[in-house]
């Protein structure tokens, strides 16, 4: 059996975190059966980070090197569609939901117009959380944010990148179907995950304005969330 360790749950998506939910979605999409534990705690992750996977005893971190281990291991047919053109704009989109991860975490921790509900919200859904750790792991990220350099930006140019970054995306999601056919991808689920994390959270970021501004970015969320939630 294969236990997928990932950030707690918050406003109705498995994962409040854009990576570990790719990999939770990309798993359902995949029809692998798994159990998924829900911490917050990292330090025993590979590298430090949220998700990873055991599977059969071999502990696997980092999104990517999963969901290319879970291929290779259980035979997956998901992507064996795909040609080299469709691989390679793969690539391209999952770097571009790198970058778009900063801006939505900054929207998170860093914009003080935005900070007090999403920590409302954190307490309000994880009871076991503490105010004092949660100023703890906000002084965190904005250590992270300036040595990676979204933390050197005002809020505006900020959310210039990833306004940017969403702009592509809505251009790329087609009005029905999904990203290379009729059939999802495991690109479809990681531009949920991060999508997700934007359009169901109740605080109105820049980010969010644009995603219910898009029809074909809210039907194609609302799509791959509708099939990763009933299982």
């Amino acid at each position: 059996m294969i236990t997928l360790y990932s950030y707690p749950t918050l406003f109705g998506v498995a994962d409040n975190n854009g990576y570990g939910l790719k990999v939770f979605a990309f798993m359902r999409l995949a029809g692998l059966p798994f159990v998924h534990e829900h911490i917050f705690d990292a330090s025993a992750a590979p590298r430090g980070q949220l998700p990873y996977v055991v599977d059969s005893g071999e502990t696997v971190g980092d999104s990517e090197t999963i969901i290319v281990h879970l291929i290779s291991k259980y035979r997956l047919t998901i992507d064996a569609g795909l040609g080299a053109r469709e691989r390679a704009q793969n690539v391209l989109v999952t770097r571009l939901l790198d970058d778009l991860y900063w801006v939505m975490s900054y929207s998170r921790w860093k914009d003080d117009r935005y900070w007090p509900a999403f920590r409302a919200a954190l307490m309000r859904e994880h009871p076991s959380l503490t105010e004092e750790g949660l100023v703890k792991a906000r002084e965190f990220n904005f250590q992270r944010y300036h040595f990676q350099g979204i933390g050197r930006y005002e809020p505006d140019a900020a959310y210039a990148r990833g306004l940017a970054d969403l702009g592509v995306l809505a251009d790329l999601v087609p009005a029905s179907g999904y990203v290379h056919g009729a059939n999802p991808t495991s690109i479809d689920a990681g531009i949920y995950g991060f999508v997700a994390n934007i359009y169901f959270y109740d605080i109105d970021t820049p980010l969010k304005q644009f995603v219910s501004s898009r029809q074909n970015l809210v039907r194609h969320c609302a799509a791959i969330h509708d099939r990763v939630m009933r299982g």
